[in-house]
């Protein structure tokens, strides 16, 4: 079979020209734009075609000369064509796969054109296919050399998910965990290529998070919500975001009280304050821990009471001190949730360290922050899988109340090896 290419100015005008130079005998394998239309310039298409030999006519035989020598490859098609060829081999050696490229260019004045079959074609695609995954592997395998631990032992098709997890930010001695697990559960028939062992790692990850689902109050019970953190971690926003949540976005409108423990801030004060007039919200100020259970008396007729807290350093014991005091205060009968705020654009440990100084207060879930403004996610599963307390909410940006997403594991694992999505939020 010979392979015989048409141009024109558009698929049809170019099949044109095929019949009229071979008739109907042929068959068509590819159609492509070789050039796109511009200003001046007008669109040209390719089509090639299959035709037994026999089926030529005489007339294109002697118009027409061979395919490699009636478009001959551009120096610049020539290199790269060369630099693909050479890197096929270098790979088939290491992996023992016979190069399907190793005849597909010779840069040699006598080679002839070869006759390729649709069958042949679509093996040497099948080939390809699998020389760019062992291609993807031997790139991975050699991201950190260096490593001590468990890099230097896993297998190769499993190296990309290492190296994506590692460069989320995720703890080593977590991930090589995970690896080990993924290593001792994963079929076999599932090794084949890094595209499944990354979908069955998403699995395992998914399965490791611990998530707490919205739940919403029982009749005649109110929630109490308490965001304790960091200085600047966006506490206040995310109680605007969480009030106008529960107001005005969920099936049912509920009521909605604040409480503002941060009166060492006069500015996050009145920015609260103004977010609770335009919801037409209740709120009340505590400056000293007998004041709390005042506060909470005086919004007992809403079904959500949320309180902010002020912002502490986690070596700041003073403040953390002063709001425990305003839990143990509490002699009502409601019960504080404490959700812990940190942002998701920082390290692993400085995470952990925020934890432990922030645990003292009881923590029940934690929320993370700015998860548009970091690529890395990986410490985020690491604090939850450490801790093993759940995660409720993420905040992905200023916007209120827009910005606030219901905590998922699917979520978390999609960001953290595929990066934040806007769309898919």
């Amino acid at each position: 079979m010979k392979i015989l290419t048409f141009t024109g100015r558009s698929p049809s005008e170019a099949l044109k020209k095929a019949k009229m130079e071979i008739g109907d005998e042929g068959m068509l394998i590819e159609t492509k734009e070789i050039q796109k239309k511009a200003l001046g310039r007008e669109a040209l298409y390719e089509i090639v075609i299959g035709i037994d030999e026999e089926m030529i006519p005489s007339t294109y035989k002697k118009a027409k000369k061979p395919l490699s020598k009636q478009q001959p490859l551009k120096e610049e098609s020539r290199e790269i064509l060369f630099d693909i060829s050479n890197a096929a081999q270098q790979i088939s050696k290491i992996s023992n796969v016979t190069d399907p490229l190793e005849n597909l260019y010779q840069p040699s004045s006598q080679q002839t054109a070869t006759a390729v079959e649709p069958k042949e074609l679509k093996e040497i695609k099948s080939e390809i296919n699998k020389l760019t995954d062992k291609v993807k592997i031997i790139q991975n395998m050699f991201w950190d050399e260096k490593s001590p631990n468990l890099s230097s032992q896993i297998p190769p098709e499993f190296s990309e998910i290492y190296r994506l997890a590692s460069q989320s930010g995720m703890n080593r001695e977590h991930l090589d965990t995970l690896m080990q697990v993924t290593l001792e559960h994963m079929p076999l028939k599932m090794r084949e290529n890094s595209s499944t062992v990354k979908r069955y790692f998403q699995t395992i990850l998914r399965k490791m998070v611990p998530i707490r689902r919205e739940t919403l109050p029982n009749i005649g019970a109110k929630k109490v919500i308490m965001l304790v953190g960091p200085t600047g971690v966006g506490k206040t926003t995310s109680i605007a975001k969480l009030a106008a949540r529960y107001s005005f976005l969920m099936e049912k409108k509920y009521k909605v009280g604040l409480v503002v423990l941060d009166t060492y801030r006069i500015g996050a004060v009145e920015q609260l304050m103004q977010y609770a007039r335009m919801m037409k919200l209740g709120i009340e100020t505590v400056v000293d821990p007998p004041e709390f259970s005042s506060a909470l008396e005086s919004l007992k007729y809403c079904d959500y009471i949320l309180i902010d807290t002020m912002g502490s350093s986690p070596y700041d014991r003073v403040k953390i001190e002063k709001i425990y005091e305003c839990l143990n205060a509490n002699n009502t009968q409601y019960n504080v949730d404490v959700v812990l705020v940190m942002p998701s654009s920082i390290k692993y440990e400085d995470l952990k360290v925020t934890y432990d100084s922030f645990s003292t207060l009881g923590v029940d879930t934690l929320m993370f922050t700015k998860l548009d403004e970091t690529m890395g996610f990986g410490n985020i599963f690491s604090l939850a899988y450490e801790t093993k307390k759940p995660i409720s909410y993420f905040s992905v940006g200023q916007e209120v109340p827009e910005d606030l997403v219901c905590a998922s594991s699917d979520f978390l694992i999609e960001c953290l090896l595929n990066g934040f999505n806007r769309s898919k939020v």
